[in-house]
Order: structure tokens, then C-alpha cells, then sequence
């Protein structure tokens, strides 16, 4: 028999998320890192290509043609995907944190499921 295996790749975030920037998106050389430490919610999650959409990050203006929502057309500002490595986690007590899984069973079904957790302070993410 072979083995089946995940389609899609584990991430340590999931969609609604609130994370935090571990290392500015915009900043150059030489100069101050002005998005880390930004906290934002996790609006997609793109794990084959292990990228993310965080809320108010990375903001492009993409130019659009006249359609129903922008009759006009115009310029309109939208969030840019981000590597997947350069956002945290945050816990119960908003510190960023690692996730780690384990495995809970409900004892009166005796059904397990893997859930996430932060490793800073044990607590169950949801």
C-alpha cells in the first residue's frame, strides 16, 4: 500500500490570524525598519508558494480598468503577498510566539484532534 500524502503543506498561520512583522517589508539599506513590530490579521494564507496577505502590509497600488465597483477605473491600493517567515504568531498575552501541535482526546468519545499551540505560554490557539 502506498502512503497518502497532504496536498497542501502545513503553515504556522492560518487565515484571521494576528501576527506580527518580524522584519520590514519596506526598509532598504540603511534604513530604519519601519514595519516590524506591525501587528495585522492574516487575510490569506498561500502555503504552496509559503506567502501571506497581512492586513495593511505591503500596500501596491494596482491600476484598474472602468468597471461596476470603479466606473472611473483609477489607482487602487491592495496588499501585497509577504514570505511566510517573516510573520509571528501572537499569543494570549500578544507576544509573538512559535506554534507547536499536539494532539487532544476528548475522554468521554475518546476522538483526538491535533490542535496548535503557543510555545511561550502553552495556551491552545484556535
Amino acid at each position: 500500500m502506498s502512503q497518502s500524502r497532504r496536498k497542501t503543506k502545513k503553515t504556522h498561520v492560518k487565515k484571521g490570524d494576528m501576527v506580527m512583522l518580524t522584519k520590514s517589508i519596506t526598509a532598504s539599506k540603511g534604513s530604519p525598519d519601519r514595519d516590524r513590530g506591525y501587528v495585522g490579521k492574516v487575510l490569506r494564507v498561500f502555503p504552496d508558494q509559503d506567502r501571506v496577505i497581512v492586513e495593511g502590509v505591503n500596500l501596491r497600488i494596482r491600476h484598474t480598468k472602468p468597471n461596476q465597483v470603479y466606473p472611473q477605473g483609477g489607482r487602487v491600493q491592495r496588499e501585497s503577498s509577504i514570505h511566510i517567515s517573516n510573520v509571528q504568531p501572537l499569543d494570549g498575552n500578544d507576544d509573538p510566539t512559535r506554534i507547536g501541535r499536539k494532539r487532544v482526546v476528548e475522554p468521554e468519545t475518546g476522538r483526538g484532534q491535533w490542535v496548535r499551540y503557543a510555545k511561550t505560554t502553552g495556551d491552545e490557539l484556535n
